[in-house]
């Protein structure tokens, strides 16, 4: 009897084990099973369209044979891209504005760019009615493609790109308080209707300075010259709470190791407060700067505002550079501190560094594609602005609008003053080659007017001289266009 029991107890603790340990794998099974669901939601919210959108995934080509790819419009109803049906089925996409807006639009013959890109998988669904998508089918007729309505303003963008003319160069013009892209030219340009036709003429030249396909706005590279003094400037205000105190005489010119700065033209200053350098853009005052700043501090006020890292944009940019270290010799430091040296950014960069300095600090991600509809005009999706971070303390940004502010007022920016509007920026003039004279013509600012949305404007112009004489002028334009002809 006692054998009994003690069989009936062991089968009994058997049991237990094999019951915890068939929990255990049911439990197991159960959390993978949640964590698959849970992702699968996370997918279809989040990650689906970035896939569908990726050029590498011919399901693309799918939606295709069902859909004529919908149109894209300008904020004001201007259309950018359409596709149009010859009475054989044949579909052609046509580009009304021509170069206008070719880069920020983009094309979708041999390969695809711009919003033509980015939105791919926007323009070839339909909401159309779902009979009418049903009758459409039975019939063997293609739906039509939805919609995508930009925040490109048809106006600014018109004066962008009649201001930079035939010179090379970019012009990017946002919303600093929702990061609207309204206006973004590069030069030289090319007919996105004709990429299919003239694709290896198009290409040909693709190394060479005129690279058409090259996206200079957000891609291409340049050393900022005096506009990159805005973050020379932030760096010596941190390190310095009584940089009102800062004085320097500028001869025009001063010696650092083997090389010689001069200021531009050789200009001579004289005795100039840490304001009056900026706002007159000494680069002997700056070359004195940069060499007593912390160098591992400044590398890491840039790597703050993104210097080093991908700009959160739609479009394929370019990482901006910047390289100094405690082993960087002082004419390195001097060089960099003015903009020169290994510095590289993209306009783009430049414009939302500028953006969120109007912003209070505050950076919002630049975007372009303001909502989607069906091809009856009834609304999808609305994209929202969205807030990237701060990239400096708004107590920083509003020192910055002071000194910004009187580059217009006393500097080299003055060509800005006086208008209905106020308004605030750098100007730079940026050496690219050891040939006298040569150098890319910046402006980075913003204005702003009762009653209006503050605007950004970033203008570079490729061997254009001087940013006082070359790119205000163009900054100009553009604000005059959106404050005082109510684009």
């Amino acid at each position: 009897m006692k054998k009994f029991f003690t069989e009936k107890k062991s089968g009994a603790s058997s049991n237990r084990k094999k019951n915890r340990e068939f929990a255990v794998i049911t439990y197991l099974f159960v959390g993978l099973f949640l964590i698959l669901i849970g992702y699968f939601a996370y997918f279809q919210i989040y990650k689906s369209e970035d896939f569908i959108n990726s050029p590498y995934n011919t399901r693309q080509e799918t939606f295709a044979e069902h859909v004529v790819r919908g149109n894209i419009l300008s904020a004001d109803g201007k259309v950018l891209a359409q596709t149009l049906v010859g009475e054989d089925g044949s579909e052609t996409r046509y580009y009304p504005y021509g170069g206008m807006f070719a880069h920020a639009v983009g094309y979708d013959s041999n390969g695809r760019a711009g919003i033509e890109s980015f939105g791919n998988f926007t323009l070839l669904r339909s909401h159309a009615f779902f009979l009418e998508q049903v009758i459409n089918g039975i019939k063997g007729q293609k739906n039509q493609g939805d919609n995508i309505v930009t925040t490109l303003n048809y106006g600014l963008q018109e004066t962008a790109y009649q201001a930079l003319g035939d010179r090379r160069g970019a012009i990017v013009a946002l919303e600093p308080s929702t990061g609207k892209i309204v206006a973004m030219v590069s030069k030289p340009d090319f007919d996105p209707n004709a990429v299919a036709t003239e694709w290896e003429s198009i290409i040909s030249d693709t190394e060479g300075e005129n690279s058409v396909l090259v996206n200079r706005a957000t891609q291409g590279l340049y050393p900022p010259g005096s506009t990159f003094k805005i973050l020379t400037t932030l760096e010596y205000l941190r390190e310095n709470p009584n940089y009102q105190q800062y004085s320097y005489e500028c001869i025009g010119s001063i010696p650092i190791n083997k090389t010689e700065i001069h200021c531009y033209n050789n200009a001579v200053h004289g005795t100039e407060s840490l304001e009056a350098s900026f706002a007159k853009s000494c680069n002997t005052s700056y070359a004195n700067i940069g060499l007593g700043l912390n160098r591992k501090a400044f590398s890491g006020l840039c790597s703050e505002l993104l210097f080093g890292k991908n700009l959160p944009v739609p479009y394929a940019s370019n990482q901006s550079s910047f390289v100094l270290d405690t082993k960087s010799d002082a004419d390195q430091v001097a060089q960099t501190a003015i903009g020169q040296g290994e510095t590289l950014v993209t306009p783009m960069h430049m414009a939302m560094i500028t953006a969120a300095i109007a912003n209070g600090g505050n950076l919002m991600r630049p975007y372009v594609i303001d909502h989607t509809e069906n091809y009856k005009g009834v609304t999808v999706q609305n994209y929202r602005a969205s807030e990237y971070g701060s990239l400096l303390g708004a107590d920083e940004a509003a020192k910055l609008q002071e000194f910004m502010s009187l580059v217009v007022r006393e500097g080299t920016a003055s060509a800005l003053n006086g208008q209905p509007y106020q308004a605030a920026g750098k100007t730079g003039s940026a050496e690219f080659s050891n040939i006298k004279g040569e150098s890319h013509a910046w402006f980075t600012g913003y204005a702003s007017m009762e009653g209006k949305e503050t605007l950004a404007v970033t203008v570079i112009v490729e061997n254009g001289g001087a940013g006082s004489t070359t790119a205000v002028p163009i900054a100009k334009q553009l604000f005059d266009r959106y404050f005082t002809s109510g684009s």
